[in-house]
């Protein structure tokens, strides 16, 4: 027996629940985690007493990347970048702190705090960008960041401007989940909802879709920024390909 449209709609919606709930309950656990505490499957960014596991970076295209000038933003990482106990610290100068390894579909957490004025982002497969910036700060209201904090700036569809503003005041750690699955990118910020499973465009070419996998950056802008508990975790394919299913599903348009 064929089965009607009405038992597909409610398989579809167990299947979207399944998800969400597995999902509330991983950034419950996370959201109210410690600094220093690790949720299952996840795996730290941040090192030791050093940079190991880092490149330089910038915003640029990754396929016109030479070997010299990488190799001139490695160089420069040492200036401007250091650990500093369980933190990364940059000075708001030269090049981006960029992970050595790429990622496809993954998880990420991280803890941020800006300085007054403070302006950062974090790159996704290489590009802009979860945009992190002080909402206070009356010059960039221009630019939207009296709206708030983990928007994808670089957007110029959906997903631009954050659903609403959660950020701590500047000077406190903010908590951040990230959740990247094909092109659809979902953003937490302090246990709030900012971006809802949202197409990262592609900054450098805005006909084609964004890299099917890249680097992330932590990306700053002028003044000195902090990040802590870095938590990644790749989303196997079997995995990922569930999650794609149930976000395209339940964006398509009812048939009744």
């Amino acid at each position: 027996m064929m089965p009607t449209v009405s038992s597909v709609k409610e398989q579809m919606a167990r299947l979207v629940f399944a998800c969400c709930a597995a999902a509330a309950l991983s950034t419950a656990f996370a959201f109210g985690g410690e600094p220093d505490d690790v949720p299952p499957g996840f795996q730290s960014l941040v090192p030791g007493s050093d940079l190991a596991g880092w490149a330089g970076g910038s915003t640029a295209d990754p396929r016109t990347i030479k070997p010299e000038r990488q190799a001139a933003w490695d160089s420069q990482i040492a200036q401007h970048w250091w650990v500093d106990g369980e933190e990364l610290v940059s000075d708001g100068h030269g090049p981006h702190l960029v992970t050595n390894k790429k990622y496809r579909d993954f998880e990420l957490w991280v803890d941020w705090k800006l300085s007054p004025t403070g302006d950062s982002g974090v790159y996704l497969r290489d590009t802009p960008q979860v945009q992190l910036w002080d909402p206070t700060n009356e010059a960039a209201h221009k630019h939207g960041a009296d709206r708030g904090s983990c928007g994808l700036w670089n957007n110029r569809g959906p997903g631009k401007w954050p659903l609403v503003l959660a950020d701590k005041p500047t000077g406190e750690w903010n908590r951040t989940y990230i959740r990247m699955v094909g092109p659809y990118v979902r953003v937490v910020l302090n246990e709030q909802p900012v971006v809802e499973d949202a197409v990262l465009e592609n900054y450098f070419d805005r006909n084609s879709p964004v890299f099917d996998e890249g680097r992330i950056h932590l990306q700053t802008h002028g003044s000195e920024t902090r990040f802590r508990r870095l938590l990644v975790r790749g989303i196997p394919q079997a995995e990922a390909a569930s999650l794609r299913q149930a976000i395209e599903d339940a964006a398509k348009p009812s048939a009744e």
